[in-house]
């Protein structure tokens, strides 16, 4: 019997101990996933997420423009999210350089993709004074504005954007970058001289997830942003300053407490709501980050889940820690 030689990179393939460093975003699922779990969020459906009156209102709208960004990537054509040339790519790899950078030139198609969220949303702002009103503000902004805020969304430039303009243009350049992304090959993308950043696009991470299932099974992978690639990085190490000193948990307790525990049963680790959200503190350098556990809710959407858990920002806000960095859907002002 003749037997195939294995090449290399096939080899590499058979090691199922071997942590996949690189998750690239399967987009087309990723906006319509994004969109159900707002929604759950808003229904106040996830323990361990407690969310108010307040705030559902909010989330319900978000829902609606990540349909709008899952409609874009039906509708416009495949050329819209081409890619850079491919020695360029190379040379940004070769160099340890993001290969899509959201520093520098955005490719112009970016606009289109800003017109088509803004034309699915038109239906809902019919019976929307108030997101209509946003709407034709946003499209009578000339190419100067619009381009000045994208540049703020994508530096993280509070005082440069308008909190209400802020997430629409997020979303579309959310869609670019996402996109774009899906069509690179993980395996040759290589990590940037921080682990802090995207080796995507260079963008800061809105948080990091407990992955389970297969060879992520139990790592911990910071969620890009922008682009929503998702990079490895251990546990119990700062995600801003990368120590691993001072390092700490803080949950939001479910309301009416714990419940009790039988001395008589086993101990269960799976679905503890208290491990669902948890901000992970640094006392090195004073911020923190969410931390979302796939462990104890199978379906936790990090950019979903930081953006409903608000009263974990307050709790620790009141501690003394500053966010490591923003959430695009969610802008405030400067002051």
């Amino acid at each position: 019997m003749v037997q195939r030689l294995l090449e290399p990179g096939e080899i590499e393939s058979l090691d199922h101990t071997s942590i996949p460093r690189l998750l690239l975003p399967e987009a087309r699922s990723l906006f319509t996933g994004r969109a159900t779990r707002l929604r759950q969020l808003a229904d106040n459906q996830i323990k361990g997420i407690p969310v108010g009156d307040t705030m559902k209102g909010y989330l319900l709208m978000m829902a609606a423009l990540v349909d709008a960004q899952a409609a874009v990537i039906r509708v416009l054509p495949a050329e819209t999210f081409a890619l850079p040339d491919a020695a360029g790519i190379e040379l940004a790899i070769d160099h340890h350089m993001p290969p899509l950078p959201v520093s520098g030139q955005r490719p112009a198609t970016w606009r289109r993709v800003f017109d088509a969220i803004l034309d699915q949303l038109d239906p809902l702002a019919a019976s929307q004074p108030q997101l209509a009103a946003v709407l034709a503000e946003l499209r009578a902004l000339d190419s100067a504005q619009l381009e000045g805020c994208a540049d703020a969304v994508l530096a993280e430039l509070t005082e440069g954007v308008h909190p209400l303009h802020a997430p629409f243009v997020a979303a579309a350049l959310q869609v670019m970058w996402t996109m774009r992304a899906s069509q690179l090959d993980a395996k040759r993308v290589q990590p940037l001289v921080t682990n802090t950043l995207c080796p995507v696009c260079g963008a800061h991470p809105v948080a990091s997830v407990i992955r389970i299932g297969g060879q992520s099974q139990g790592y911990r992978y910071l969620q890009c942003s922008c682009c929503a690639s998702e990079w490895h990085m251990v546990r119990v190490k700062c995600t801003t300053c990368e120590s691993t000193a001072g390092v700490a948990y803080q949950s939001i307790e479910p309301e009416g407490g714990m419940p009790a525990v039988d001395p008589n049963e086993p101990v269960n680790k799976a679905n503890d709501p208290s491990r669902v959200a948890r901000a992970e503190i640094c006392d090195s350098c004073h911020t923190y980050r969410k931390i979302f556990n796939q462990e104890h809710d199978y379906n936790v959407e990090p950019l979903a889940d930081d953006l409903a858990s608000l009263a974990l920002d307050v709790l620790v806000g009141e501690a003394g820690y500053s966010r490591s960095s923003g959430n695009p859907l969610l802008w405030f002002n400067a002051e």
